[in-house]
């Protein structure tokens, strides 16, 4: 196989493997906020119960996600050496300030969210709570400011030429508010708030369908009903801003996206469709003029079209096209079941319809799935480069290594990682069967 499409296919799924993770524990980190805060300030032991047990999920995913992760930034060594030369000035800063202001953050006081229960007062826990929370979403920022930085480059200027070339910063602030990152950011957050949202929910409406911890269960859930209206609502403004940001700054990637070929001209919105990339033509069912008008409130605004761009400049259309709106139907999705979800809520009826519950349970794969096509159809739209405008992909690759040491390595990582989530899985499982006994056995030890 290609030497850079084994090395893109071995980085795809690794960083994907990683990010089942990082939005369950930055969301997470908001819910141990909520709970904890409210227990402090009703003294309700029900809360106690609540923060402690989800503080156990939130240890099993954050060691997931620091083991998962740090494959990643070796392979920018390893198989995208001239990438890592073009890009480490802006890079380096980025992810230094991740390790150094965030992720030392987060994992310095984890320790006393996970273990100091007994061993500091409740207002220093609580603080500690918060830390790890705002660790966790500063965190992102980090990442998400190097990913967009690849998208819309800003604030560098190009030194060296050839293989030497590579980006140096001219002004650091251009380079964190970049043209995307705002949009990106708000978007990531947002994702991450569902996937913590869906799985409280998912793991609530279990316990209330197998009539366990029943008073846990219904806590827990209010709460997340309301984060994932919000959320999932939020989710869908972001997500129109990030494309309105998409068709300013990477018209290619948004022609992709609704299959639009003509160089300009009113562009329609797809519901669903296929991409015919010989003939240049999409078939499906589509909305005439409403990608013009989500663009500019006017459905007669000439949108730009693949057919403005030589062909060697596309990405694969049809590949981003149906990543794209499977990303935005599971999006709707989401929001019609969070709808359904506070009405029922409002009603009295959330904990009483079991078909509704068991949406709930499998829901927590919706948002999961929805976060993995949203990056794929970002990193895959902005081909064939990997720094916009500035660096293609084929240019980007290690000069010394062989498809065959990608094909060795790609088949260990995916061993190793079949592994790590199979004991993911079957711990979460332990934890989620056992759930919040300990906490209540330890509450009436207390009090006796």
């Amino acid at each position: 196989m290609d030497m850079e499409l084994l090395s893109r296919i071995q980085f795809g799924f690794t960083i994907g493997f990683h990010y089942l993770f990082p939005p369950l524990s930055i969301g997470l980190g908001l819910f141990l906020v909520i709970m904890e805060g409210t227990y402090l300030k009703t003294k309700n032991e029900l809360y106690h119960r609540m923060t402690r047990f989800w503080v156990k999920i939130f240890g099993l995913i954050f060691a997931l996600g620091v083991a998962s992760g740090i494959v990643m930034e070796f392979q920018f060594g390893t198989n995208w050496a001239t990438y890592s030369r073009f890009v480490g000035d802006v890079f380096g800063s980025a992810l230094a300030a991740e390790g150094v202001f965030a992720f030392f953050l987060e994992s310095g006081f984890l320790a006393v969210l996970l273990f100091g229960w007994d061993k500091v007062k409740p207002r220093t826990h609580f603080i500690s709570t918060v830390l790890v929370a705002f660790g966790a979403h500063f965190s992102a920022i980090w990442i998400v400011v190097a990913n967009s930085w690849q998208q819309t480059p800003a604030g560098h200027h190009i030194v060296g030429s050839g293989l030497t070339a590579r980006a140096e910063i001219v002004d650091f602030w251009q380079v964190v508010f970049n043209p995307s990152f705002l949009d990106r950011i708000s978007h990531v957050y947002m994702g991450a708030w569902q996937a913590a949202a869906f799985f409280v929910l998912s793991v609530s409406a279990f316990y209330l369908l197998k009539k366990k911890h029943i008073d846990f269960a219904k806590g827990s859930m209010k709460i997340a009903v309301i984060v994932a209206l919000f959320a999932s609502i939020l989710q869908l403004v972001t997500g129109h801003s990030s494309a309105d940001t998409v068709a300013e700054t990477q018209p290619a990637k948004l022609a992709a996206f609704e299959g639009h070929y003509e160089a300009s001209a009113p562009a329609g919105m797809y519901l669903f469709g296929w991409v015919d990339e010989e003939n240049e033509e999409t078939i499906g069912l589509k909305i005439p003029g409403m990608l013009s008008f989500l663009i500019d409130f006017n459905s007669e605004t000439p949108v730009t079209g693949l057919k403005a761009f030589p062909p060697g400049d596309r990405p694969p259309v049809n590949l981003v096209f149906q990543s794209y709106h499977l990303m935005v139907a599971i999006g709707m999705l989401l929001i019609l079941i969070a709808i359904i979800g506070a009405i029922t809520y409002r009603t009295g009826h959330l904990f009483k319809i079991r078909w509704l519950l068991w949406v709930f349970v499998f829901s927590v794969l919706l948002p999961q799935a929805g976060n993995q096509l949203g990056w794929f159809s970002a990193e895959v739209g902005r081909q064939p480069w990997i720094v916009y405008g500035l660096l293609r992909t084929s240019e980007a690759l290690s000069k010394s290594v062989d498809s065959s040491e990608v094909i060795i390595s790609l088949i260990l990582f995916t061993l190793i990682y079949l592994l790590l989530f199979v004991l993911f899985i079957y711990l979460l499982n332990e934890k989620i069967q056992q759930g919040p006994v300990e906490e209540k056995i330890a509450e009436e030890g207390r009090r006796a």
